[in-house]
């Protein structure tokens, strides 16, 4: 079902950079935006650049921040046409590295997989209405085939996929439609330094906006589209190459 994204009231996680500002950047001037981000100094620079949008401060790894800012949301907003759930932190070490810290293991956790599945409860009253709304979780190509590094990312890539589409199962007899988006390797903070053939940032919010506008349910962007191809008629090849990195 299609979902324009034209006065729309909608919630978005990881706007301090990369896919994340650009997706405000674009949806800015058309929607009323909420963001929901930890640091208070990028928060209100994002007032002056963009004074209409609405921030809320919040720790993504802290439940109980989040539910705090869940209910304050729901008091100003009452309804939420559209939670995007972008944030995502990703740490390279290997486990057998000597740096390897195994404490991030539950931050990684926390922040790409457990802050999308809360936040979706806790704004779900917004959500459910007598018109359209809709989730999108932004996933990766990771969470179709893993590579070598990033194992917990990767782990909670696959899980994100998982739940996105069971979610939908539970919410099939509501008003929301539940999307998911699989990105390539895109031109970040986050991956920086790493990998060829990147797409930019801008590019991938708007092919991201795209596949919202069009109801797409699982948005495969860019290389995902031959991933999943390769993944389907000769998963040995795909799982080498991934493997890599």
């Amino acid at each position: 079902m299609k979902f324009p994204l034209k006065n729309k009231t909608v919630v978005l996680t990881g706007a301090t950079s990369g896919i994340g500002r650009e997706l405000l950047a674009q949806l800015y001037g058309k929607n009323q935006l909420i963001v929901i981000g930890r640091s208070a100094a990028k928060l209100n620079k994002f007032k002056e650049d963009y004074p209409e949008i609405a921030v809320f401060k919040a720790d993504l790894a802290v439940p109980t921040s989040l539910e705090v800012v869940a209910s304050e949301i729901i008091d100003r907003f009452r309804h939420i046409d559209l939670l995007i759930n972008n944030a995502a932190v990703q740490y390279t070490p290997y486990f057998t590295d000597e740096n390897f810290k195994p404490e991030l293991i539950a931050n990684e956790i926390a922040v790409n997989l457990t802050s999308p599945a809360l936040l979706v409860s806790l704004l779900l009253p917004a959500l459910i209405k007598d018109t359209q709304s809709a989730i999108l979780n932004v996933n990766s190509g990771l969470g179709i085939v893993p590579k070598k590094g990033s194992a917990i990312y990767c782990a909670t890539k696959g899980g994100l996929k998982i739940f996105s589409q069971s979610l939908r199962h539970q919410l099939e007899d509501t008003n929301i439609q539940v999307m998911q988006a699989y990105m390539p390797l895109v031109d970040t903070p986050m991956t920086e330094g790493r990998g060829r053939g990147k797409i930019t940032a801008s590019e991938a919010a708007k092919r991201i906006i795209r596949g919202i506008e069009r109801g797409a349910q699982e948005h495969d962007i860019g290389m995902v589209k031959i991933l999943r191809f390769l993944d389907r008629i000769w998963p040995r090849f795909a799982r080498s190459v991934m493997k890599k990195g």
